[in-house]
């Protein structure tokens, strides 16, 4: 028997647990707080009531939640909300208030696996090339410096766009090649850089003390906008359609897609998975897995041409 409760209430609860006591991005955390409102918003337009208690939630109160956004959504977003309804009720458990998660009796939305979008190498080096021609000729503004260091430096890293924005400039050690990282759930990781990901920032940072003569002492942020402030994920989202464009490259890509890029072409010249894990900050090697089939032609042939019982006896 169901406890009263209302449904903001412990929502509130449950956004609070993530944040202070999981430690989630800002940017889970408002995917989260979006689809429990959503609910919310949910029950109002069928009822005209917006005080929403938990005992009014059932399993076909969340079925037709996901049915009512069918049309609009992918497949994989009403996954993403039934997942977040799911993570809710096993919270709630805490609080002894359902005998049985109704979110664990709708059956997902069945998905087709994602393929990961990447460039082959020799778009992304026409691309990264054409980025530092630009940034080379005299009297170029500084942004077009900051332009080449900022895809150097993710394709050269394979960080998420969310932690090359939060970069500050004590995070890049020059003289070991590394960069320091805060990821999800705030885990700090150390990866590798490369010499012209750390040429590209050498240039930008002296470009950008000629930008700011006073120097922008009061914001440490790597990467910055116009105005000396950090630079925003949606703003590096822009940049890069624009860049893409102006070397010829008409394939709407996300930054993630250079992140992709990185794991792809590391993994199709011979890197372990457990490095790349690493590399990439997955919690799960499930994760890092998806990137196997990009080089599944190349590991056929390599298997063809090594394993005993595949080749052809003379």
């Amino acid at each position: 028997m169901n406890k009263p409760g209302t449904w903001e209430e412990y929502s509130n609860r449950f956004i609070n647990h993530l944040r202070f006591e999981r430690g989630l991005s800002d940017e889970t955390i408002r995917a989260y707080a979006s689809d429990l409102r959503q609910l919310q918003e949910y029950y109002f337009s069928r009822t005209g009531n917006e005080d929403l208690t938990l005992s009014d939630i059932s399993a076909d109160f969340i079925r037709g939640f996901l049915a009512s956004m069918h049309k609009r959504l992918e497949k994989t977003s009403q996954a993403r909300k039934l997942s977040t309804l799911r993570t809710f009720f096993r919270y709630l458990d805490d609080y002894d208030l359902f005998d049985e998660n109704p979110a664990d009796r709708v059956a997902s939305p069945k998905t087709k696996a994602k393929i990961p979008s990447f460039l082959d190498v020799d778009d992304v080096f026409h691309f990264l090339d054409a980025l530092q021609k630009a940034a080379t000729v005299a009297g170029c503004s500084w942004r077009r410096v900051r332009n080449w260091a900022l895809f150097e430096c993710l394709y050269s890293t394979g960080i998420r766009v969310g932690e090359l924005v939060n970069l500050d400039e004590p995070h890049v050690a020059f003289d070991g090649g590394m960069v320091k990282v805060t990821g999800k759930g705030s885990k700090e990781r150390v990866v590798p850089i490369g010499k012209k990901a750390l040429v590209s920032i050498r240039e930008y940072l002296n470009a950008l003390n000629l930008q700011f003569p006073e120097g922008c002492a009061q914001n440490p942020a790597l990467f910055k906008n116009a105005r000396g402030g950090r630079l925003t994920a949606r703003s590096v989202q822009r940049i890069l359609q624009m860049e893409l464009k102006k070397c010829g490259l008409w394939q709407h890509l996300s930054p993630h897609a250079l992140r992709h890029t990185f794991a792809t072409h590391l993994l199709n010249a011979g890197a372990d998975l457990r490095a790349i894990q690493e590399m990439l900050g997955h919690s799960n090697l499930s994760t890092t897995q998806r990137y196997t089939h990009v080089h599944m032609n190349q590991l056929m042939k390599t298997y063809d041409k090594a394993h005993p019982r595949s080749r052809k006896r003379e």
